[in-house]
């Protein structure tokens, strides 16, 4: 590796000129020792970033981090600027004010004639305007910058030339990928558009030469595929492309998976106009990812009934958290080497006077994104140790945990201990009866704060279990880090493990590494007797699933508990 030499020592060996041109110069420059403390900056820096040189002399770089790159993204940096001597890229930082913006930044390291590191600099220039630029001249062009693909502009001149030239039926795909913001957010935008490139690359695959395929903007896609005779085609093509997200994305050597919600409107019978179609295929891929997500729906009538629909939900809501207008039913959980109930999940329900029997899947969703999801954990918690004292009240079931599962907005609280510690307290219900499910992606920051809430929470009493594994975007080498009790294999694994190789060796390394972790394994959405058996000869310690039992309302539950331990002392289990 080449050694440079130090970046003009200016105060010992400056003169006007280099100073002058140091000064002068339209990049900001900044000077660090090899501690990475700065101890240089000009006064282009000064203008960039708000910062004057002896608010920063003497500190370190990170003051002008912004948030929205990672870890990952520093420990690349990193290890080129170790093996290479420097490097260069697009980064955002934040200036004094608060303000996030985009600079290109270069960092070289220096040593001195012994080859010692002596010093770090970096110049960087903000590209701002550059972005507002790029931006607005895709918008003039008829090609997406990222994927390389059509932009939405070149999408309605060629479906309006096609609609306007044929007699033909024209089937329209709004595709809007699954939480994908949850990427972004965890892996930062540079992984989040190494996955958009690969979507695009994908589904450009099975583009027909008389297909038009764009990308309308973030993480939505629209297809369009003409001379269709019946919805049948465009069903058929909607589940080709769900089909090409089976497979994971690869982000260095981490699976990511991905999902689709796709909605469909169909030309001429949902309108002649491009807009009202895109505008309906838009509102049918909401209608399929507030069902469920993973899934396509075609556009009918009453989904025009929605905006007024949650207007409603949203408040009959609000009134339900207040008078607890929630029951809860229970999944019992099967441990495989002994056939006993070893616990069981609570499960919400509810039923509304104007609504009806609605979905968890409906009104879940909309309180994470109100807000109300935390007091509405807090009464689910609540009900569910009303139950257990009434249970405890009737001699059953008062040793088998119960699971609840806890919103990631709701264990983010920095009061969130004391809160349900204050619940368990009111109803005298012991921690050690209950289990706190916690998704994969609510742990994965894997920052002291969680370790540090998990710690105290298991200290208290209650079990700790992290939901929908499999479903982010970490290894399994994190998991040392957290006093786990269980971990629960995501229910898409489980569909697919008789079927599907992958998925069963996926499932079958999560066990052995869970194993040697201490931890126990549970596989959620068990449905045959075919699963049972792969999953018991794997090793999996605890099943739970339609196979066994759907959830049951408490009496319910307490009936069929008498029944399995029949069946178990039958078979001298």
């Amino acid at each position: 590796m080449e050694k440079q030499q130090p970046p003009g020592r200016l105060q010992a060996y400056s003169n006007k000129l280099v100073e002058q041109i140091f000064h002068s110069t339209v990049e900001g420059i900044m000077i660090t020792n090899e501690k990475m403390q700065i101890i240089l900056v000009n006064n282009a820096f000064e203008t960039l970033t708000g910062y004057k040189s002896y608010e920063v002399l003497g500190k370190f770089p990170s003051i002008l981090q912004s948030g929205k790159q990672d870890s990952n993204f520093y420990k690349v940096m990193w290890s080129e600027i170790l093996s290479k001597g420097y490097w260069r890229g697009e980064i955002w930082n934040r200036r004094k004010n608060g303000e996030i913006y985009p600079e290109i930044l270069a960092i070289h390291s220096v040593y001195d004639d012994t080859g010692k590191l002596t010093n770090y600099y970096g110049i960087f220039s903000d590209i701002s305007l550059a972005k507002e630029t790029e931006k607005e001249l895709e918008e003039l062009t008829q090609t997406d910058l990222l994927t390389n693909i059509s932009n939405r502009n070149a999408f309605n001149e060629l479906l309006f030339d096609k609609v306007n030239n044929s007699n033909d039926s024209h089937s329209i795909l709004f595709i809007n990928l699954d939480r994908f913001k949850q990427i972004n957010d965890t892996l930062g935008n540079e992984v989040g558009d190494h996955i958009l490139i690969e979507v695009a690359e994908r589904i450009n695959s099975i583009v027909g030469p008389s297909d038009i395929f764009a990308r309308y903007g973030a993480d939505e896609f629209l297809y369009s595929r003409s001379n269709i005779e019946n919805q049948k085609e465009a069903v058929h093509l909607a589940k080709e492309i769900t089909k090409l997200f089976n497979k994971p994305f690869y982000v260095g050597e981490t699976e990511v998976y991905v999902t689709a919600s796709i909605g469909i409107s169909i030309f001429p019978q949902d309108g002649k106009q491009i807009e009202k179609l895109i505008y309906k295929a838009d509102k049918a891929m909401y209608f399929a990812k507030q069902n469920g997500r993973n899934q396509y729906a075609f556009y009918f009538d009453d989904l025009k009934k929605d905006s007024k629909r949650l207007i409603v939900l949203e408040a009959e809501l609000r009134k339900a958290i207040q008078n607890k207008d929630f029951y809860i039913h229970y999944q019992p959980k099967i441990g495989l080497a002994t056939q006993e109930i070893i616990g069981v999940e609570a499960l919400v329900r509810w039923n509304n006077e104007k609504l009806g029997l609605v979905s968890p899947v409906e009104f879940i969703p909309l309180a994470e994104d109100t807000g109300l999801i935390i007091p509405l954990s807090e009464v689910i918690l609540e009900i569910v140790c009303m139950d257990i004292l009434e249970s405890r009240s009737l001699g059953n079931i008062s040793v088998l945990p119960v699971s609840v599962n806890i919103a990631s907005l709701h264990f983010q609280q920095d009061d969130f201990i004391e809160r349900i510690n204050s619940i368990i307290m009111k109803y005298n219900c012991s921690p050690q009866l209950l289990e706190l499910e916690l998704t994969e992606r609510t742990v994965m920051k894997d920052s002291e704060d969680i370790v540090v809430k998990l710690i105290k929470l298991k200290a208290m009493g209650f079990k700790i279990s992290i939901d929908d594994f499999g479903t982010g975007y970490s290894s399994l080498s994190y998991l040392n880090r957290f006093p786990l009790n269980f971990l629960k294999i995501d229910r898409s694994f489980i569909r697919q493990i008789t079927s599907l190789k992958d998925k069963q060796a996926i499932v079958e390394a999560i066990i052995l590494m869970a194993h040697r972790l201490r931890i126990k394994v549970i596989a959620e959405g068990v449905e045959t007797k075919d699963q049972a058996k792969l999953l018991k000869e794997m090793g999996c310690d605890i099943i739970q699933g339609y196979y066994y039992s759907k959830p049951l309302a408490p009496n319910d539950l307490l009936d069929f508990i008498e029944i399995w331990e029949i069946y178990r002392q039958e078979r001298n289990i």
